[in-house]
This record gives C-alpha cells, sequence and structure tokens, in this order.
C-alpha cells in the first residue's frame, strides 16, 4: 500500500488541510447529455479538485444495456454515485445494472459504493491498484473534499476485464488494456455508436494529470488510439471529440511537459525555478493550469532529474 505522505502529493498540497465537515448539505447537479443513440455524457468540470465543485471532475458515460444502464466510471464520492442512480432511473427507470472503471484514481471509482451490488468490470491493474492505494487515496479526498465526502468507503472493481470484444449487459464493445496513465488504463470501443471510450489516456482542453504516470508508455498507448477509426471521442476531462484533436493536443502537452523537464534538469534549474516556467499559450489556456503543471513537476522532476543528471563517484 502506498504511504499516506505519497497519496497526499498524488492530490496536492490542499491535502494537507484538516479534515473537517461542513455544516450545509451539499448536492450534484448532474445534468447527462445524449451523444449517440442510447449514450449519455454527464461533462465533469474541468478544474481541480475543490469545494465548490465536490470533485465532479470526470466525464461519466451511460449507455443502454439489455437490462438497463452501463454506467462508465462512477465519480469521486458515494453521494455522487447515488446522484447517479437518480439520474440513470430517468433515462431508464431499470436503472444502473453494470458499471465499467476505466482506472484507479478517486474521481473515476469512488461513486462504486452506491453500485457494489452490481458487477463492477475493470483491468486486472486496477482492481490491484484500488485494493492497494484505495484507502490512502480516500483519506486525502476527504481532507481535500470534507462533507462531499461523508459516508464514503472504497469500493474496487469485483470483474476483471480483459482485451478484445467484449460483451456488457448485451453490448458489445472492443476493449484496449492500455497504460501510462496510470498502471492499468481501459479504453473501450462501443461498437454499436463507433465511439471511443478513453478515460484519462485521453484529456481534451484540460491539462492531463500525472500523478501516476510512465509517459513512455502513456504515448505508446496514445499511438494505439490514434489507429481506432471512431466517429467520436469522449476524454476522461474535457468536452466530446468528433475533430480527432484530443489525441494530438494530449501528445503534444505531455511531448512538451517532458522537453521542459529534462532541460531544465540539464540546465541545473531546481522545482521552484520550472514552477516558475511560462507556460506555452496553447497550453496555458487549458482547465487546470498552471496548477496541474507545478504538481506534475512535484510528480515528475525527481525521477528525470536522477535520468539526466551524472552520478558523481
Amino acid at each position: 500500500m502506498i504511504t499516506r505522505r505519497y497519496a497526499l502529493g498524488l492530490l496536492g498540497a490542499g491535502a494537507l488541510a484538516p479534515r473537517a465537515f461542513a455544516q450545509a448539505r451539499h448536492v450534484y447537479d448532474l445534468t447527462p447529455v445524449q451523444i449517440a443513440d442510447g449514450m449519455w455524457m454527464i461533462e465533469g468540470s474541468t478544474d481541480y479538485f475543490s469545494m465548490q465543485n465536490g470533485g465532479a471532475i470526470v466525464n461519466i458515460v451511460l449507455m443502454k444495456g439489455d437490462s438497463g444502464l452501463i454506467l462508465l466510471d462512477s465519480g469521486p464520492s458515494l453521494r455522487y454515485g447515488e446522484a447517479l442512480t437518480t439520474v440513470a432511473r430517468q433515462l431508464d427507470l431499470r436503472g444502473v445494472t453494470s458499471v465499467v472503471n476505466t482506472h484507479h484514481h478517486p474521481d473515476h471509482f469512488f461513486g462504486n459504493q452506491a453500485f457494489a451490488d452490481r458487477p463492477i468490470y475493470a483491468l486486472g491493474e486496477t482492481l490491484a491498484a484500488a485494493k492497494a492505494e484505495g484507502e490512502s487515496f480516500a483519506d486525502a479526498m476527504y481532507r481535500l473534499l470534507g462533507d462531499w465526502m461523508r459516508g464514503t468507503e472504497v469500493v474496487p472493481p469485483t470483474q476483471v476485464i480483459d482485451g478484445g470484444n467484449v460483451m456488457i449487459d448485451g453490448r458489445a464493445f472492443h476493449a484496449l488494456p492500455l497504460g501510462g496513465h496510470t498502471a492499468g488504463d481501459l479504453a473501450l470501443v462501443d461498437q454499436k455508436t463507433g465511439t471511443l471510450l478513453t478515460g484519462d489516456l485521453v484529456f481534451y482542453d484540460r491539462a492531463p494529470a500525472t500523478p501516476s504516470a510512465d509517459l513512455t508508455r502513456w504515448q505508446q498507448s496514445l499511438n494505439e488510439l490514434e489507429k481506432v477509426e471512431a466517429a467520436q471521442l469522449v476524454p476522461g476531462h474535457g468536452p466530446v471529440d468528433k475533430t480527432r484533436a484530443a489525441i494530438p493536443q494530449t501528445r503534444g502537452y505531455l511531448t512538451w511537459l517532458e522537453d521542459t523537464l529534462r532541460t531544465a534538469a540539464r540546465n541545473g534549474l531546481d522545482m521552484v525555478e520550472i514552477m516558475e516556467t511560462p507556460l506555452p499559450a496553447e497550453y496555458a489556456a487549458m482547465g487546470a493550469e498552471p496548477g496541474e503543471f507545478h504538481r506534475s513537476v512535484a510528480h515528475l522532476f525527481p525521477g528525470i532529474e536522477l535520468q539526466e543528471l551524472p552520478r558523481a563517484n
């Protein structure tokens, strides 16, 4: 299991705030928008976790299955999952029958608790990481979001999904077991609509988050996603992409980020000096910037500095 210090580092300096609960009850206002036949998306905020957004920063997708709705990712808290159950029953009286978690970051699977009696699918790596890191993530999320998290307990996925053609509640998908954003990142192609569901391998007009990143593997996964002939792409964060712009944008940002950090290491800069680097205009305008860049410096620079600087004998 990862240490509490590491979990707080993943979620940012705000996680160091004292654990406290607000007096007023918070309510998620979730609005599903139909994006294809039998498919709806609830678009998350492109900001970072905050008391204002309650951690509702991830894109959620609901899809018609044979016996109800298939849910792609479940949000950051029990309260969010409960709000999803209400939204789902407005779309289909049978509600959610199956859940898929694209990866193990808390904004994507902490709503699982509301669906604990239903099958919850994920890659094997995601299931293992959720079990290993979930409690530390929960501690940090409570510190960040206070009463939004009330009652939330970690419920890992229960069913392992492999690559290739799969059926979930009678709906056909092609599963792509990838990684790089985390150790296990699941992308799905919905066969009915041609929609590519990428999870956090792709961000669109929102800065990529890198707490668990392997940048080389991430770029390799983007190569695989670019091979998919999709009618549209749903990123983990940001709007639906119908123009094939999101993957190149994510690739460009990650390339710029790594080049910036490697150049800084070779030039002897420290992390504070790097964080003062002005962002290119195209990236400065992204959601969650410059905070996400600053977090990426903290996540990635120590390892890159070790790679770039010669060892002293």
